[in-house]
């Protein structure tokens, strides 16, 4: 466990020598301070860096933003403060998700409560669709999830070319994920919960997004990328890839 930990440690004692190529602009300090964030979110917040990443996909006030597989909302908390009246944030949780956990639902009816700019959605991850074109779309730690079991051959990509749909000309996709050592065939998802990046990027390129940069914020080159992202001995010190795509113009 040190072998990991250790490293990992030093890694981050480095991460603001990354982060501060990433101007962290006053509405998001000011949104990640928002009182209605969980104190357990914020927490978060050292690990995860979700400043430095907003900063990196250009999020701002007046935006129209997609929390796609939003989780317990750790991001919807960020996002409703950040693009403000003016903009709008669409919570999505997959219906095959809530059908698996119950208890999804309830954690997406939590973390929406109480903002008028949060619309919260659940259909099927083929139906996945918004009521309007999005400035932003972003996805943490479950690109992968895609590529799970229960999903189909060609599921991920058709729900890809969904997710492109949903941008506007010029819209950026961010996609946030634990990294697996190369796995073209997408072998080691339902595995280990991770994803070959390589293979993540040329998937998404095939349905029309254009790749622009990666924020190497959250690597960690002392995971061996070999274990389950919930093996104790490697929680919360994942290797991940944080990448940009953008919707051509």
């Amino acid at each position: 466990m040190k072998q990991v930990l250790i490293p990992a440690i030093l890694l981050a004692l480095g991460a603001p020598v990354a982060a501060s190529a990433q101007h962290v602009t006053p509405a998001i300090a000011a949104a990640l301070a928002d009182s209605a964030r969980p104190q357990a979110d914020k927490d978060r917040d050292a690990a995860r860096h979700p400043g430095e990443i907003l900063a990196f996909a250009g999020i701002k006030p007046g935006d129209k933003v997609g929390d796609f597989l939003m989780g317990g909302g750790y991001w919807t908390h960020i996002l409703a403060p950040l693009v403000g009246a003016k903009g709008h944030v669409y919570s999505y949780q997959a219906a095959e998700f809530i059908a698996y956990r119950a208890d999804y639902a309830k954690e997406q009816d939590a973390a929406v409560a109480g903002y008028a700019n949060v619309t919260p959605s659940r259909e099927g991850l083929a139906q996945i669709a918004f009521p309007e074109p999005l400035d932003a779309i972003v996805t943490v730690q479950n690109y992968h999830d895609l590529h799970l079991g229960f999903a189909p051959p060609g599921a991920a990509k058709l729900i890809a070319s969904r997710l492109y749909a949903a941008l506007k000309p010029g819209g950026v996709l961010l996609v946030v994920d634990h990294v697996a050592n190369a796995d073209p065939g997408f072998a080691v998802p339902d595995k280990l919960h991770r994803i070959d990046p390589a293979a993540a990027r040329a998937e998404i390129e095939s349905v029309g997004f254009k790749y622009e940069a990666e924020l190497p914020l959250l690597r960690n080159p002392a995971d061996p990328h070999t274990a389950n992202v919930f093996d104790p001995a490697i929680r919360g010190h994942t290797d991940q890839f944080i990448y940009r795509f953008r919707k051509p113009k």
